[in-house]
C-alpha cells in the first residue's frame, strides 16, 4: 500500500535552490535511507514531508488515515513530568478506555444492579465491546511496551519517577525517540536517530526497527546502522533525488557502476559525434559527397547528445603525517583507575599500546572512555595509576566537542595563529583540502556548522605532524562522504592510533584491536569490531552453558537426558575449540614459512642492494610479525579456556 508520495517538490531559501522536482515514493514496510552531503537538504526535505515547512510547487499525496511521527536532529523531550508519566501520556486514549471499564466494572457489581435486566443486559454488551476494542488496541500490554523501549533506550536504570527537566540533553534526546517510537506511527521519520546512542543501544534500534509494522524513513551518518536496516537509498546531491534498491553498500555498489555505464556511453558517443562531425567538415564543400554529408548533419542534429556524467561531488581531500617515528612502546598503563576528585568511574584499567596500533575504545555511555582518553593527554589527572610514554611519543589530539573552536576569529586566522612561521598559501591550501574555498576562509569560527568545526579541528590535527593520535569521536559531524575520506587517511596513518568512536563501520575499517571499557577494568580483543562481537557472543554462550552446568551441580539430581544434554553442548563447545586450534595452527604454520621465505630474500644481494625492495621486505615481514603475534593471543586465549 502507497502511505505517501511526493510529485514535482521544488523548495528555495530565499534566491537558493535548495530541493528541484524531487520524486520519493513511500510503501508499507519500505526502509529508506536519505543520503547526501550536509547542506544538501536531507533535512529540509524531511521537514516538508512531516508538514514541519513549506514548499514552493509540487504536491505530497498522503491518505487521510495515514498518521506521521517526526524526530528532528538533536530533539530533546522538553516536559515537567516524570519519565513514566510522560510516556503514559501516549497512551491517553487506551487509559480513557481502561477508566471506563473500571467504572463498568463497579456498576457491574452493585448488588441493586440486577433489578434492572434491561439496564443490565445493555452495560454487559457495552462492557463486552469495550474490552474487545481495549484488548485489540494494546491495552494489556502498554505498560510492558514502555518498558520495553525505556530498556532498550538504556533507561532501565533509572527511577521512573525522575523529571525530565532534571536529565541531560542527550538523555532528553532519547526519550523524546522512546516516546515517538511508542506511539507507532505509520510513517516513521527519523533525522540523526543514531545521535547520543551508545553501541549496546545501537544495536537495539536497528532489531526494533527491522520488526517495525510502519514504514520508515531515516538520515543517518552511521553506515553500519543503515546496511542492517534499509532496503532503498535515495540519493539527494545537487538538488536532484535517485533512487537505488538495497542497503547503504549495495547503492555504494550500484552508483559505482551506473557511473561506469554512463561514462562508457558518453564515451562512445563522444567519439561517434566526433567522427560525423569530421565527416561533415571535409566533405560538406564538394559537389561528390555533399549529400552525404547534408544526411550526417541532420543524423548528427536528431541525436540526443548526453552530458559528461557528473562524478561525486568535491570532497575533502588529505592525508596525515608524522614528523619522526615514536618507539615500538607507545603508551602503558596499569591497573590504573578514572574519575573526578574522589569519584571514581572506572578502575583496574590496563592499556599497552605499540608502534603502528589502531586501537578503539569502546564501551557503553557514561562508562569514562573520553575521561580516559583525557586522562591519558593530562587534561585530567588519574585517579590512581601511573601512564609511562614511549621514547620520541607525539600526541595529537582531537576533541569531539570541539569546544576551543568557539573564537570569533576567521577560520584563516584561527589555523594561521597556530602555525604563524607558515605563509598564508600554505594555511589555503590545507584549509582547500578541507573544503574551506574563497570566502569560506572568511566565516568567523563560532558560526560554523558542526560540520564545519570538525573539519577546521582536522585541520589543525594535520598540522601538528604528531605520530600518536588520540581521536574521541573523530567521525561526529561528518557526512558519509567526509568520514571515508577520514578512514583512508587514517588507514595509510604511519602512526598510532587511539580511538573513541559508535561509528562500527569505522571501527571496522581501522581498528586492530578493541579494547573494551567498563567500570570494573578493560578487555582487550585482536582484531575489528565485527570479531570483538564474535567474541562476545561465544562468551555469552560459554556463561550460559557454564550456569547450566552449575544448575545441573546445585539443583535436585540431574536426569539423565538433562545430564546427556549437557555434556553434549560441552562435547560440541570442546570441538569447536579443537577445530579453531588446528585451524590457527596451520595458518601459523603457513605463515612462518612465508616470513622465512621473505627473511631469505633480505640476504640475496640484488636484494640488500635495493634499498625500496629492502623497505617493502620488512614492511611485509613485519605485517607477518603482527598476525603471527594475533593468531598466538587468540590460540592462548582458547587454550586458556580449554583448561
Amino acid at each position: 500500500m502507497i502511505l505517501l508520495q511526493v510529485q514535482q517538490l521544488t523548495k528555495h531559501f530565499g534566491a537558493e535552490l535548495i530541493l528541484s522536482n524531487i520524486k520519493l515514493e513511500i510503501q508499507t514496510k519500505d526502509r529508506i535511507a536519505l543520503v547526501g552531503r550536509n547542506g544538501a537538504g536531507k533535512s529540509t526535505l524531511l521537514k516538508i514531508i512531516s508538514g514541519q515547512m513549506s514548499l514552493d510547487s509540487g504536491d505530497i499525496i498522503k491518505p487521510k488515515n495515514v498518521s506521521i511521527g517526526y524526530l528532528a536532529q538533536n530533539t530533546g523531550l522538553e516536559s515537567s513530568l516524570s519519565i513514566w508519566d510522560e510516556m503514559l501520556t501516549v497512551f491517553n486514549d487506551l487509559r480513557k478506555m481502561e477508566f471506563e471499564l473500571r467504572d463498568m466494572e463497579q456498576k457491574i457489581a452493585d448488588p441493586n444492579f440486577y433489578e434492572n435486566p434491561i439496564l443490565y443486559q445493555k452495560i454487559l454488551s457495552e462492557y463486552d465491546q469495550l474490552q474487545i476494542r481495549f484488548k485489540d488496541s494494546g491495552g494489556y500490554q502498554y505498560e510492558a511496551d514502555i518498558r520495553s523501549v525505556l530498556h532498550g533506550l538504556r533507561f532501565n536504570d533509572f527511577d521512573y519517577s525522575t523529571l525530565i527537566e532534571t536529565l541531560s540533553g542527550g538523555q532528553k534526546t532519547r526519550l523524546a525517540l522512546a516516546k515517538l517510537l511508542l506511539t507507532k506511527p505509520d510513517i516513521l521519520i527519523l533525522d540523526e536517530p543514531t545521535n547520543h546512542l551508545d553501541i549496546d543501544t545501537l544495536s537495539w534500534l536497528e532489531q526494533y526497527l527491522q520488526g517495525y509494522n510502519g514504514a520508515v524513513l531515516i538520515v543517518s551518518h552511521d553506515r553500519y546502522f543503515l546496511d542492517k536496516v534499509v532496503n532503498q537509498v535515495y540519493e539527494l546531491s545537487r538538488h536532484a533525488i535517485q533512487k537505488f534498491y538495497g542497503n547503504y553498500s549495495q547503492y555504494l555498489a550500484q552508483k559505482a557502476e551506473q557511473y561506469e555505464r554512463d561514462f562508457k556511453q558518453y564515451e562512445k558517443q563522444q567519439e561517434e559525434v566526433a567522427k560525423l562531425q569530421d565527416f561533415i567538415q571535409r566533405n560538406l564543400a564538394r559537389a561528390s559527397t555533399t549529400k552525404r554529408a547534408q544526411s550526417r548533419r541532420k543524423q548528427l542534429e536528431k541525436m540526443t547528445i548526453m552530458e559528461r556524467p557528473l562524478g561525486d561531488e568535491k570532497s575533502a581531500n588529505f592525508n596525515f603525517d608524522i614528523e619522526r617515528q615514536s618507539g615500538n612502546e607507545v603508551l602503558q598503563l596499569v591497573d590504573g583507575s578514572i574519575g573526578y576528585e574522589d569519584h571514581v568511574i572506572a578502575e583496574n584499567i590496563n592499556l599497552s599500546i605499540k608502534k603502528g596500533d589502531s586501537v578503539a575504545l569502546v564501551g557503553p555511555n557514561g562508562v569514562g572512555k573520553s575521561t580516559l582518553l583525557k586522562s591519558i593527554i593530562k587534561k585530567l589527572k588519574l585517579v590512581t595509576g601511573n601512564i609511562n610514554y614511549g621514547s620520541n611519543v607525539m600526541i595529537g589530539y582531537y576533541d569531539q566537542e570541539q569546544a576551543e573552536l568557539s573564537s570569533n576569529k576567521t577560520v584563516l586566522n584561527e589555523l594561521w595563529d597556530d602555525y604563524p612561521l607558515k605563509d598564508e598559501k600554505e594555511i589555503r591550501t590545507v584549509l582547500g583540502n578541507f573544503l574551506f574555498s574563497g570566502d569560506d576562509v572568511l566565516k568567523t569560527v563560532s558560526s560554523l556548522s558542526g560540520g564545519e568545526k570538525a573539519r577546521l579541528a582536522l585541520s589543525k590535527l594535520l598540522l601538528q605532524k604528531a605520530n600518536f593520535l588520540i581521536l574521541d569521536e573523530p567521525t561526529n559531524h561528518l557526512d558519509l562522504d567526509s568520514k571515508e575520506v577520514l578512514e583512508n587517511a587514517l588507514i595509510d596513518y604511519p602512526g598510532t592510533i587511539l580511538f573513541v568512536s559508535h561509528d562500527r563501520y569505522f571501527i571496522n575499517r581501522l581498528a586492530t584491536k578493541v579494547i573494551e571499557l567498563s567500570k570494573s577494568g578493560t578487555t582487550e580483543f585482536l582484531g575489528d569490531y565485527d570479531y570483538y562481537i564474535e567474541k562476545q557472543l561465544e562468551m555469552i554462550e560459554l556463561k550460559k552453558l557454564e550456569n547450566k552446568v552449575h544448575e545441573a551441580r546445585v539443583d535436585t539430581p540431574t536426569t539423565t537426558k538433562q545430564a546427556y544434554q549437557l555434556d553434549k553442548e560441552a562435547k560440541k563447545l570442546e570441538r569447536q575449540r579443537k577445530r579453531r586450534i588446528e585451524e590457527i595452527e596451520e595458518v601459523l604454520h603457513q605463515l612462518e614459512i612465508d616470513r622465512q621465505q621473505k627473511e631469505a630474500l633480505l640476504c640475496e644481494p640484488e636484494i640488500y642492494q635495493d634499498h625500496q625492495k629492502v623497505t617493502e621486505l620488512n614492511t611485509e615481514i613485519e605485517q607477518l610479525n603482527m598476525k603471527i603475534e594475533e593468531l598466538m593471543e587468540e590460540w592462548a586465549e582458547i587454550e586458556e579456556a580449554s583448561n
